[in-house]
């Protein structure tokens, strides 16, 4: 049998899956407060218990992974997302759309975490590289369905949700027909009577924490320009359509830029590179405050890009770094309910920070939160010697 799922699977399904996903966080936002007249901070709550049943499939998939059957927890977790997506087509009020995002929100939870710690098995490639392709595949996916629901919409929710489905579709056939493997690090579930002891020192384990807070404060703040703002720039009497192909010129970055990224792999540390990426990411959020023209988020999606590429997409390697071999479902599972804590409470926290203050308090606030918890880490890291993993 086949060691390893082959790289190009793993792209195709974290492009399929992260597209299919990213139908729904604009999408949301929208259709609750236009379409069906609810209030921004109903609609964040609604993605915020999306994202809480993302969260416990983050858990449920990293356990299942290292615990039971690799193969059927991924066919688990795109069979929930796929099956909820069928439903919304044809039943999507405001109760029984509420409840399908959550389902989906489960489903993508086991799949992402699936998706990541079969990564951490592959050999052909190190680390870095495999996980900074799966990030460009997560991107160029939010890309791809942000993109074509600001144009699918005017057709009808009924079309978005039948052209999301076919995502999973497509996801569920790779996942049935690719995924079937034995990796060598897997244990075997037949034979294994005891759940091995984590074997990750505890310094390392303090700072896979530490770098979980900061990627919860990195995806809070992203998931404002996944849902708040696009209601932001419709308030300022932007498109939609045009808040939507901003999300074009991200994808378009982050592929063109992989020879710089590959640059940064090759002649730096990797918490150098995550304190310039981050840094950069972070500070674009200040340009927020006094955007008013379309142009504006154009050249903040640039920076904002360029900070993205450098920093984020090596953190997952990071921690794969630090993890025991047995236990790395575990810490990408701990990643992944990291990244989803974030999207989960952003929404919201972005609703009532609008109401109570304004989005200009918001965008100050989440640029220092970032900072912050950056900074936090790389102090750690150096005081640990473990700024190259």
């Amino acid at each position: 049998m086949q060691k390893e799922v082959r790289l190009r699977w793993l792209f195709i399904a974290n492009l399929l899956n992260n597209a299919g996903a990213a139908f729904m966080w604009p999408l949301t936002t929208v259709y609750m407060h236009n379409y069906l007249h609810q209030t921004l901070t109903f609609s964040g709550i609604i993605l915020f218990c999306m994202s809480l049943a993302m969260i416990l499939g983050n858990f449920v998939g990293g356990r299942l992974f290292d615990r039971w059957r690799p193969y059927w927890t991924a066919i688990l977790g795109v069979t929930i997302s796929t099956a909820a997506l069928i439903i919304l087509v044809f039943w999507h009020s405001l109760w029984p759309y509420a409840g399908g995002l959550i389902l989906v929100g489960f489903g993508d939870g086991i799949s992402m975490t699936v998706v990541n710690a079969y990564a951490a098995t592959v050999t052909t490639k190190s680390n870095r590289v495999v996980f900074n392709l799966l990030y460009m595949a997560l991107n160029v996916g939010v890309v791809i369905g942000t993109l074509l629901v600001g144009y699918l919409l005017d057709l009808g929710i009924n079309v978005v949700f039948m052209v999301a489905t076919l995502c999973y579709l497509g996801l569920f056939a790779i996942v049935l027909t690719t995924f079937n493997v034995a990796p060598v690090a897997m244990k075997q579930p037949q034979t294994v009577t005891k759940v091995a002891t984590d074997q990750t020192p505890s310094r390392k384990r303090h700072l896979i924490w530490l770098i979980c807070l900061m990627i919860f404060t990195i995806y809070l703040s992203y998931a404002l320009w996944e849902s708040l703002l696009s209601v932001h720039m419709t308030n300022l009497g932007i498109p939609f359509r045009q808040y939507s192909e901003v999300w074009t010129i991200n994808g378009v970055l982050i592929i063109a830029s992989q020879p710089v990224v590959t640059l940064f792999n090759e002649r730096f540390k990797i918490g150098t590179q995550i304190g310039f990426g981050i840094t950069l990411f972070a500070l674009s959020f200040l340009g927020l405050v006094f955007a008013r023209q379309y142009v504006d988020f154009i050249i903040i999606m640039v920076v904002l890009t360029v900070g993205e590429v450098i920093g984020l997409p090596i953190v997952p390697a990071w921690i794969d770094d630090m993890a025991a071999a047995n236990q790395r479902g575990k810490y990408q599972g701990r990643f992944n309910m990291a990244l989803s804590l974030g999207r989960a409470v952003g929404p919201l926290f972005g609703g009532m920070m609008v109401a109570q203050f304004s989005y200009a308090v918001l965008f100050i606030t989440v640029t220092a939160a970032m900072l912050m918890t950056l900074g936090i880490v790389l102090v750690k890291a150096r005081q640990a010697h473990l700024l190259n993993g």
